[in-house]
């Protein structure tokens, strides 16, 4: 997609941080937002800082971990404006802590905000812009945690590892009925994920915070945090990025070195797998080995 007026964008985890800045940045540009969040409260509140703005929004109440309330949201967004052709799928929270120490809510909790609400908005509004048949784009905010994963954080890393082989499949799926997929990884942001059990439903039981123990504790993630860029900057780069038709959208260049470690260990695994004495008794490979799908660009 290269232009926005007069489209209708539904962004989760809409209310603050990545997900308001999308909102602002995709409403600069003419689009209508559909602004959801658990915390209606916070979504309001951002939609009269929008609507200052001249940005037209509405605030939709969405617990993203229900697949239910997410439907209901679509029908909401559907009844207000009609269509929609922008997707985001941005909530996500933070849960980290020892090996062993993660408790099975916090694993429940990550996984359905993080990782299937993913799936639960992709499934219900691809259809809904198939529908219209003016094409459109779907946004998965993953993080550079999708592509490398810091001890102690094992949880939320799994999840946006997963939300990063989703979309790389999806991409290629839609690409088919005009619907494009990027996925966003950025680094440290400016916003309250470091918090995320503030909006924490009762039925995770608990605060879920990072424990010291391993990893960065509660006060040094506020400190990183605190030093990230504007989430506004990361807006911007996603609609410069959806334009340009890029799939993965990165906001911290230099954390390509982190990434290219863990590609040369990869590659390194790859080309002793190439000698390995075992392998080399296999004569035939199965085709899809020798001819893998394509990479999306």
């Amino acid at each position: 997609m290269k232009e926005f007026k007069g489209k209708t964008a539904f962004i989760t985890g809409g209310g603050s941080g990545i997900g308001f800045a999308l909102a602002r940045a995709f409403g600069r540009e003419g689009a209508q937002i559909a602004l959801a969040d658990i915390d209606f409260d916070a979504a309001r509140y951002a939609v009269e800082r929008l609507d200052k703005e001249q940005i037209k929004a509405v605030p939709i109440r969405c617990d993203v971990g229900e697949r239910q309330s997410i439907e209901r949201a679509a029908l909401e967004t559907l009844a207000t404006f009609g269509k929609v052709h922008i997707l985001c799928n941005n909530a996500g929270v933070a849960v980290g802590g020892p090996l062993g120490t993660v408790t099975d809510s916090d694993w429940d909790w990550v996984i359905d905000v993080n990782l299937k609400s993913v799936v639960y908005g992709v499934e219900t509004f691809y259809p809904l812009i198939r529908s219209h048949g003016e094409g459109g784009h779907i946004i998965n905010t993953a993080s550079i945690a999708g592509l490398i994963s810091p001890p102690g954080l094992e949880p939320y890393a799994a999840t946006k590892f997963a939300v990063v082989a989703m979309s790389e499949g999806w991409a290629q799926q839609l690409q088919q009925i005009n619907i494009g997929v990027s996925v966003l990884c950025p680094g440290f942001v400016r916003t309250r994920i470091h918090e995320s059990g503030r909006a924490r439903p009762d039925r995770y039981g608990g605060k879920g915070e990072i424990d010291p123990g391993v990893g960065p504790t509660q006060a040094e993630a506020a400190e990183n945090i605190a030093h990230g860029v504007d989430p506004d900057i990361v807006g911007a780069r996603t609609v410069e990025a959806v334009k340009a038709g890029e799939f993965y959208i990165f906001t911290h260049p230099f954390m390509r070195d982190f990434a290219e470690m863990r590609f040369e260990a990869i590659r390194a695994a790859f080309s002793a797998s190439a000698e390995s004495p075992v392998l080399k008794r296999v004569r035939e490979w199965a085709p899809l080995v020798a001819n893998p799908p394509p990479a999306p660009k």
